[in-house]
C-alpha cells in the first residue's frame, strides 16, 4: 500500500462495547497494513493477535518512543520533547531489564495478596460514604476514581490531598483533544511535583515504594533522581487512570448483562474469570503501544521496513476469533487470562496485579453490598471518552 492510498486510522468508538468498526475490518481483511495517522504522518498497524505478540516481544521491534519514527496520532510533540527522563516502557535490552528487576518485587502477587486487607477497607469506606449519602451518585467520582487514586498514592507514598491535581494533569496527558503543547505543559506540571517529591524522599527516605527505590540505590551507589522521577511519572499516571476507567465501565457492562451479574453476585469467586473477561472485552488502553521496526521484519506475511513505527491495534487481537472463540460475546465464564489488555513480552504491565486485586475487591463489594444497583438514566445518554489514549467513561450515575 502506498501512502497516498493509506486509510486514516479512527480512533472515537462508536459503539461502547466494540472497537472502531475499521479496526476489526483490519482485523478480518488487512491485519498487517500501513495507515495515514490522524496527525497526518504514517505509521504500520499490527490488528492480528498472534502478531500483536510478536511486535511486543520480538527484540527486533524496539520501544524507543524518542526515536524520529515512533508513531504519534496526533502529530504531539515527540518523546524526545519530554520534560522527563528516559521512562521503563521506552527502554530496550540491555538497559530495560535492570530498570525493570529493580522495582518488579514492589508488584508480586504476594506483595499485592498483601495490600488486599487495605485496599479492601479503602472501597468500604467509599461504599458506606455512597450508602449513607444522595442518590443518584455519580460511580466515577465517587467510587472509580477515588479507589485506585488513593491505593496508588499510598504505594507510591504520594500526599492523597495532591490528587484533584495529578488527576487533571494525567487527563490532559492522555486526551488527543488537547493540544500538543497543553499535554507538554502538563507533564511539566507533574515533572515539577514529582521532582519535590523525590527529593523529599531523598532527604527523609519513606516507607513507600520510593523511599524503597531510594534506599536500594544508595545500597547500591548508583543514585539516579532522574530514573526515580520517571518511575513516580510512569506508576502514578498508569496506577489510576486505567482501573478507574475500567471500574466504570465494567460496572456499567455488568448491569447491561443481568445474567453475568446474576452469577458473580451467587458466586464471588467468579470475580477472577469476570475481571479478565472484562480487560479482553474493553482493552482500554488502545493506542498506547507502539514499536520501531529496527531492521527489515516479516510480519503476517508483510515486510516492515526498518526504521518504520508500528502500532499495535490490542482491541482487535483481543476480538480475533483465532485466539478467543466467540470473541465479540462477553462471557465471563471463558478462560480470558491470555488477552492482549495489560501488553505482552518484557514491558507486559508492571501493575498487573495490583489492578487485578483491586477490580475484583470493587466488583464483589460494590455488587454485594447494592444489590439493586441500577443506572440512573437511560444507557443512551450515557457519555463516553473519545479521542483518549485510554478509553472510559466521563460520569456514571447509578441509584438503587
Amino acid at each position: 500500500m502506498t501512502t497516498e492510498s493509506a486509510e486514516t486510522l479512527q480512533i472515537a468508538r462508536t459503539c461502547p462495547y466494540a472497537p472502531p468498526e475499521q479496526h476489526l475490518r483490519l482485523l478480518r481483511e488487512q491485519p498487517v497494513t500501513k495507515v495515514r495517522l490522524p496527525g497526518g504522518s504514517d505509521a504500520w498497524v499490527a490488528a492480528r493477535y498472534e502478531d500483536i505478540r510478536t511486535v511486543l516481544s520480538d527484540p527486533r521491534f524496539s520501544a524507543n518512543r524518542r526515536h524520529p519514527n515512533a508513531p504519534r496520532l496526533n502529530g504531539e510533540l515527540s518523546a524526545a520533547d519530554s520534560p522527563l527522563p528516559k521512562m521503563m516502557l521506552e527502554m530496550d535490552p540491555p538497559e530495560h531489564g535492570p530498570v525493570r528487576r529493580a522495582v518488579i518485587g514492589e508488584f508480586t502477587v504476594r506483595r499485592m495478596a498483601a495490600l488486599r486487607p487495605r485496599i479492601q477497607q479503602i472501597v468500604d469506606e467509599h461504599l458506606d460514604a455512597m450508602l449513607d449519602g444522595p442518590r443518584p451518585v455519580d460511580l466515577v467520582q465517587a467510587l472509580a476514581l477515588p479507589v485506585p487514586s488513593l491505593v496508588i498514592c499510598e504505594l507510591l507514598g504520594v500526599p492523597y490531598e495532591d490528587h484533584d491535581f495529578f488527576q487533571t494533569n494525567s487527563a490532559q496527558l492522555l486526551d488527543h483533544n488537547i493540544t500538543a503543547q497543553g499535554r507538554q505543559h502538563a507533564a511539566l506540571e507533574m515533572a515539577i511535583y514529582l521532582d519535590k517529591l523525590i527529593t523529599s524522599k531523598e532527604e527523609n527516605p519513606t516507607d513507600d515504594l520510593l523511599g524503597r527505590q531510594v534506599i536500594k540505590q544508595r545500597e547500591s551507589g548508583e543514585a539516579d533522581h532522574g530514573a526515580l522521577l520517571s518511575l513516580a511519572f510512569l506508576l502514578l499516571i498508569a496506577g489510576h487512570e486505567t482501573t478507574a476507567n475500567m471500574i466504570s465501565l465494567g460496572t456499567y457492562m455488568m448491569l447491561q448483562h443481568p445474567e453475568a451479574l446474576a452469577a458473580l453476585r451467587a458466586d464471588p469467586d467468579k470475580a477472577p474469570g469476570a475481571v479478565e473477561e472484562l480487560l479482553r472485552h474493553f482493552t482500554i488502553a488502545e493506542f498506547a503501544i507502539m514499536r520501531i521496526a529496527m531492521e527489515d521484519v516479516e510480519l503476517g506475511g508483510t515486510v516492515i521496513p526498518a526504521g518504520e513505527g508500528v502500532l499495535t491495534l490490542a482491541n482487535a487481537g483481543n476480538r480475533d476469533p483465532e485466539a478467543f472463540e466467540n470473541a465479540d460475546a462477553f462471557d465471563i465464564e471463558r478462560d480470558a487470562r491470555s488477552h492482549l489488555a495489560f501488553g505482552f513480552g518484557p514491558h507486559q504491565c508492571l501493575g498487573q496485579s495490583l489492578a487485578r486485586v483491586e477490580l475484583e475487591i470493587v466488583f464483589n463489594s460494590l455488587f454485594q453490598r447494592i444489590p439493586g444497583l441500577r443506572l440512573a438514566v437511560p444507557a443512551e445518554q450515557l457519555s463516553f471518552k473519545d479521542h483518549s489514549t485510554v478509553y472510559g467513561m466521563h460520569e456514571l450515575p447509578v441509584t438503587w
